[in-house]
């Protein structure tokens, strides 16, 4: 799953303001679809946002659906604008379940999860997912890089020190 999925994304794209909430980013997604998909790679169809499920009486929806053609599975997407918390992996456990059991159709394999958070310690990553059977993936994202002309001046200090200390 490795090879078709990242652990960062770099979503600049979306010219999010400093602040935003989780609604903003996924509007900002949706006017932004084609650049998304590219970033996140080559064959993902988009199925819709906030889409429905339900189980019993309660409606249920998951922020972003895709479907991905080579792995032949759903892909839901669970946006979040913080740092990454345990509880986030039972909703999305909960998100694939039901995918499974009322969405996907018999040949496809099972459902995709990915949490797409602003930040994450590797170690609570590490522990949350230690006992989980579903495929999920917790990745990270930035939705700006480094000013460019910081970065040259930074790197350019950086060979300055460099060739000092090799003299």
């Amino acid at each position: 799953m490795r090879l078709f999925f990242k652990d960062n994304y770099v979503l600049e794209f979306l010219n999010l303001p400093h602040k935003y909430s989780e609604k903003e980013f996924q509007k900002a997604i949706i006017s932004n679809l084609k650049d998304f998909i590219l970033e996140f790679g080559k064959d993902f169809t988009f199925l819709g946002e906030e889409y429905p499920i339900q189980v019993g009486n309660e409606d249920f929806y998951i922020d972003l659906l895709f479907f991905h053609r080579e792995l032949q599975c759903l892909v839901a997407l669970e946006l979040k604008i913080g740092s990454f918390k345990p509880e986030y992996l039972g909703k999305m456990e909960f998100y694939l379940e039901v995918l499974d059991r009322k969405v996907k159709k018999d040949h496809e394999n099972p459902s995709v999860g990915i949490i797409l958070c602003k930040t994450k310690d590797k170690n609570v990553v590490e522990i949350s997912l230690s006992r989980s059977l579903s495929p999920t993936l917790i990745s990270d994202y930035k939705t700006k890089l480094i000013d460019k002309d910081l970065l040259r001046r930074k790197l350019k200090e950086f060979f300055e020190i460099e060739d000092k200390n090799i003299k």
